[in-house]
């Protein structure tokens, strides 16, 4: 299943997580696993400090590089126009590959995400990087880049799950034709417990995570589970075969309650999050 970007290239609904794999050969084991499977797409940044086994994985893998869909980000302390070509050459040299499907700024550092996201147009100008986005961005936000460079981003990535949907993001969005990908979409598993939802599996015969993976999906929106466990990802990659009902999908909604366990771009000191 892939999605269709605004600039036409196609992404891949479904992709890995690679947050917090730090031990190298366990993840290692684990994207090439996922990749076996049929995973073709993996979500790495700078941050997680893991971009070098990444792409010895995909380049291992015995995939062609065209068929595998590779995302990775510019960390807060390198944004700034120059900073981010610096710190995309230095991610590029570490995956060991030609070129990078989607390059992110990771959180709308103030001052300076518009320049970063100019950046990050100018790789894409230059065929470094086929589909420019960023992560974590509000509304006003993407608002403000749209009024200095032009344009909207490709892509939005951001914390969604159903204990906080970012309804108002979403929509506006999808007016701009923004795909939107959800990081910790099971709510880093706090929502795997939720009555509500183990209600929805048990009727459709899937597990609490399929449940939430596929009212992601119903919604339009690109996940990234992250596991290290074979049964766990394959469990992830085997969704799409059931369609839950309105009623089903509105039980989920109803969750919503602001549980936000990251960092809020909305907050002016939000960085402190990360000291």
């Amino acid at each position: 299943m892939e999605k269709q970007l605004k600039n036409g290239v196609p992404m891949p609904e479904i992709g890995l997580g690679v947050y917090k794999m730090t031990d190298e050969e366990e993840a290692y084991r684990a994207i090439r696993h996922a990749l076996e499977v049929g995973y073709r797409s993996i979500d790495t940044a700078a941050f997680y400090h893991n971009e070098e086994v990444v792409g010895r994985a995909v380049r291992e893998s015995g995939i062609p590089r065209e068929e595998i869909f590779i995302t990775t980000k510019v960390w807060n302390d390198d944004t700034g126009y120059e900073e981010t070509l610096h710190a995309f050459e230095q991610s590029l040299e570490k995956l060991g590959l030609d070129y990078i499907d989607s390059y992110l700024t990771h959180w709308p550092v103030p001052g300076k995400y518009v320049e970063t996201y100019r950046a990050i147009l100018k790789l894409t100008e230059e065929g470094k990087v086929r589909a420019s986005g960023v992560c974590n961005h509000t509304i006003e936000q993407l608002e403000t880049i749209h009024e200095e460079l032009g344009e909207y981003p490709n892509i939005n990535q951001v914390e969604i799950h159903p204990y906080l949907q970012q309804r108002e993001l979403m929509a506006f969005c999808r007016e701009h034709h923004i795909a939107v990908t959800a990081w910790a979409p099971l709510g880093r598993g706090q929502a795997l417990q939720d009555p509500a939802i183990r209600e929805v599996a048990k009727r459709y015969g899937i597990t609490p995570a399929q449940t939430i993976l596929q009212w992601h999906l119903q919604q339009g929106r690109i996940i990234i589970p992250k596991s290290v466990t074979p049964s766990r990802i394959d469990e992830n990659f085997a969704v799409g075969q059931v369609e839950l009902t309105d009623e089903c999908m509105e039980s989920i909604n109803e969750l919503e309650c602001n549980g936000r366990t990251g960092a809020n771009p909305a907050d002016p000191n939000f960085l402190e999050h990360f000291k």
